[in-house]
């Protein structure tokens, strides 16, 4: 069993010093504690029991999601858990709801816990509230680099949304609808129907305006008939792939069948779209290894004092069969 002593040793300093560090029972510098905490990560240290009964505080990140119902966060957490069991760190998990108003008090619930520092997906990174306060270390996760916050793990969502588009345009398709939840609670998918209008202009076919809905209230249950009569779309793409799967029930609600008679395509690449029949046409984004790479950071920022940065990760169409080729 590793013991605080080879902490000591591996970070340099005392054995009480170290002590002092893991169970927060008196005054260290800043680098002191960097240094201690990132030892016990490298060694595998955990805290145990104090002799008088009462447990050693466990060191935690606070992680801010829209919603723990959409696969995709399910996912971006699953890799920030695996990353900070590693390092020996708990996460504590708030939700938005995908409304901005909520942010503040959900990442107010998270200060109150002392976090070693936080990974944040807003709603709108250039109008967020939480990003102006006074915030421990904190890395953005998913929404685009802004001048306010350093330290971003993204996609490029607006060139996804162009080729999703290019790849209908080029089945032959023109009359293409963009169903999406509000853009004022997902930059991610303002972005995408932004690429979505790149592509139908660079192909000098008319874009339509973009169908907005809840992101959570009764997706279940979405009726599209007066959308799908309006517009009268031969395809449809959806900001995520969980909204594409309620317009796929929606089309089949109203009579109609997918790819058939309506081509859907989404983003995310989220698994249950591989289960679906037909399988779902979507961009694939690396979501877990997303969430891997923001907890890296923030444990090298908040324990190493290492510089933010910002990295862009991959995407790729992964084609299915819920998109037609009508050429």
């Amino acid at each position: 069993m590793t013991t605080l002593q080879q902490v000591a040793s591996r970070a340099g300093c005392s054995l009480a010093t170290a002590s002092r560090v893991l169970n927060g029972t008196g005054p260290v510098s800043d680098e002191m504690v960097r240094k201690v905490r990132r030892a016990a990560a490298e060694v595998g240290y955990r805290s145990t029991a104090g002799t008088s009964g009462s447990s050693r505080r466990r060191p935690v990140v606070g992680v801010l999601i829209p919603s723990i119902t959409n696969p995709v966060f399910a996912a971006s957490l699953n890799g920030i858990q695996n990353r900070m069991l590693i390092a020996g760190h708990g996460v504590l998990i708030a939700q938005s709801e995908y409304d901005p108003a909520r942010e503040v008090d959900a990442v107010a619930s998270l200060l109150n816990q002392q976090p070693t520092g936080l990974i944040l997906t807003v709603c709108d990174a250039q109008n967020s509230k939480v990003l102006s306060a006074d915030l421990p270390p904190w890395v953005l996760l998913g929404n685009p680099a802004t001048p306010g916050a350093p330290a971003v793990i993204c996609a490029d969502n607006r060139q996804a949304g162009r080729d999703i588009t290019e790849h209908l345009l080029a089945c032959g398709h023109r009359r293409i609808l963009f169903v999406s939840g509000y853009f004022k609670a997902s930059d991610r998918a303002r972005l995408r129907y932004d690429g979505y209008r790149d592509a139908m202009k660079a192909a000098h076919v008319a874009a339509l305006e973009a169908v907005q809905i809840p992101f959570v209230d009764e997706l279940e249950t979405l009726d599209l008939s007066a959308t799908l009569s309006h517009f009268a779309p031969s395809a449809i793409i959806a900001s995520n792939d969980l909204l594409a799967l309620c317009v796929i029930a929606a089309v089949r609600r109203h009579g109609l069948s997918v790819p058939d008679h309506i081509s859907v395509a989404g983003f995310d690449g989220i698994a249950i779209g591989r289960l679906t029949e037909p399988v779902l046409t979507t961009v694939e984004l690396p979501d877990a290894t997303m969430g891997a790479a923001a907890a890296s950071l923030l444990l090298d920022m908040a324990e190493n004092g290492a510089m933010p940065r910002q990295l862009q990760v991959a995407h790729r169409l992964r084609r299915g069969g819920t998109v037609r080729d009508i050429t």
